[in-house]
């Protein structure tokens, strides 16, 4: 003998039977739900009439919910910021590597060039960060290049760059302008370098970009390839077997 009851819960339908094996089964359009408890032998031959029907909330059943979003974390959480790249303008670029610094330089033609050494775990260069980037922004003509300490080790260490935060001004057939380091506190140094470069006229020519030397100790470091310190010293007095004794 079985007996079913049907109720309509929210969107769902339920289905309550009774079979003769001594269990319910209750069956949910959307899920098939489970669940087995003892029955009376007296039950099974009674038959079941509305005075013995329970309303389905009896049974404390839920309908499932479907919802997707909240079957497991979200993955479409922002990634956080890290302060040096907070506050960043178009004008202010993060260096990936040796090659990418000196093609920048070389193809940045009259423009003033700024680079900007820092350490992400240099109190002075998290301080100093937003002022540099008002400064980015109100001179948007000037190209901001950003060099990660801790990233490019090898890098600064050819370059000669041993404290932080520091900077280096290239601009045209003239290169390195002036390189100095500043806080915060000193910040007066670098707005003053700018006044004075940024409206600077730089001698006609191709861009120079980095000192010959810092280009050979790059290159004899595999940083930078032998073709590119060619293309880069077409105008500095290097000796051409030295650069291919690099290879």
């Amino acid at each position: 003998m079985s007996c079913s009851l049907k109720a309509v819960y929210g969107s769902s339908v339920l289905t309550v039977e009774n079979r003769a094996k001594g269990s319910f089964r209750v069956c949910s359009s959307i899920e098939a739900l489970q669940f087995k408890e003892a029955i009376p032998k007296e039950f099974l031959a009674k038959t079941l009439d509305a005075s013995d029907q329970k309303p389905v909330d009896s049974f404390s059943l839920k309908a499932p919910k479907l919802d997707p979003f909240n079957a497991q974390p979200s993955l479409c959480r922002g990634k956080s910021l890290r302060w040096w790249e907070k506050s960043l303008h178009p004008n202010m670029i993060e260096i990936q590597s040796a090659q990418e610094l000196v093609i920048s330089l070389l193809n940045a033609g009259d423009r003033l060039v700024v680079l900007d050494f820092y350490s992400p775990g240099c109190g002075g260069c998290k301080t100093l960060h937003p002022k540099i980037c008002q400064l980015a922004e109100m001179n948007s003509n000037a190209i901001f290049l950003k060099v990660n300490y801790e990233q490019h080790k090898p890098m600064c260490y050819a370059l000669h760059v041993h404290v932080l935060p520091f900077f280096r001004f290239y601009k045209g057939q003239d290169g390195r302008l002036c390189s100095f380091s500043c806080t915060n506190a000193t910040i007066k140094k670098f707005k003053d370098a700018l006044a004075k470069h940024g409206n600077h006229r730089s001698s006609m020519g191709p861009t120079k970009g980095l000192h010959e030397s810092e280009l050979l100790a790059l290159a004899s470091n595999g940083l930078i390839s032998r073709d590119l310190v060619m293309n880069s010293t077409l105008n500095h007095n290097v000796d051409e077997e030295l650069v291919l004794a690099l290879s």
